[in-house]
This record gives structure tokens, sequence and C-alpha cells, in this order.
């Protein structure tokens, strides 16, 4: 295989690191509910903290950040990766907490997940739809229709087997 070949997919996908990266990779989201949820002053957090600018990494070797797109957890913005995990609902105070429990103990020193008091994904507000889901039409529509389709296969099954 052609070394351009390689190098094309390593430097497209950010899962990929080309070079050697701290024991906690902090992966920043930076896309727009982030952005619109603080993702600046975790950032700027991390960095005064850190007392390293973002993409570099720490000189103890512990900490390296980056600034990635969206990581898929736009409705408990801001949030970043750290290696595996995933600490959501940031606020700059949260975030240093994390880092200094990493910094102490690793891994297992941290709260994953969110790190406010949300349920889930549910919003601040809690459940606003689906609150009565056994009772919504599209539940009795959807029960309905599965009932349909059951028939609708038993009468082909029915009838592929006279053929």
């Amino acid at each position: 295989m052609p070394p351009i070949r390689v190098y094309e997919v390593a430097s497209f996908y950010t899962m990929f690191n080309r070079e050697k990266v701290g024991k906690h990779l902090i992966q920043i989201c930076g896309t727009t509910p982030c952005q619109v949820n603080g993702a600046e002053r975790i950032i700027e957090a991390i960095e005064k903290h850190l007392g390293v600018k973002t993409g570099g990494t720490t000189a103890d070797g512990l900490f390296t950040t980056m600034e990635v797109e969206c990581l898929g957890a736009c409705c408990n913005a801001p949030m970043v990766q750290i290696n595996d995990d995933f600490y959501e609902d940031l606020t700059e105070e949260r975030i240093v907490k994390v880092l200094d429990q990493l910094k102490a103990g690793g891994r297992n020193a941290t709260k994953i997940g969110t790190q406010g008091a949300r349920q889930g994904c549910n919003g601040p507000q809690g459940n606003t739809s689906l609150l009565d889901y056994e009772a919504s039409p599209t539940t009795r529509d959807f029960g309905a229709l599965k009932l349909q389709i059951a028939a609708d296969e038993a009468a082909a099954a029915k009838e592929a087997a006279k053929a």
C-alpha cells in the first residue's frame, strides 16, 4: 500500500494520533451547540489550569488537549471527551475539578457523564413531551400497525405454502 494512502486516512480521522499524546487526551467539542453553551470558556479554563495551549501536551505528559468537531452529545453541551469518556454539562469550575481528579487518581476518581444534576439527556425542565407514552396516538397507531404487519406476513406465508 502506498504510504500516502495510510496518511490520507490517518490525517482525516481525529481518532488517529500521528504524534505522541498525554496519558489523558482531552478532546474539546468546538461545534455550534457547545460554542453557544460556553465551549470557549471551557477551553480557556483548561488552558489556564494546565498551563498549555490547545493542541499541546503538559510538561509531565499527563494531558494533551485538542479541539475537535462534534462529539455527539449536543444536548449536554458544553462537553469534552477524555480518552474514552464523556464529561458533559461543563462549567469552568467543573472541568477544573475533573482535571484535578484525573491528575490525583486517574479515571476511577472522576464522575463520568454529566457533571450537573441532569438525568440522561433531559433538560433542566425535565420531560416536556411523551409524558403519557402509552396513551399517545402514535403509540396506539404503531401497535395497530404491528398487528397489521403480522397479519399480512401470516397471510403471505399461507399463500407461499399453497404454491
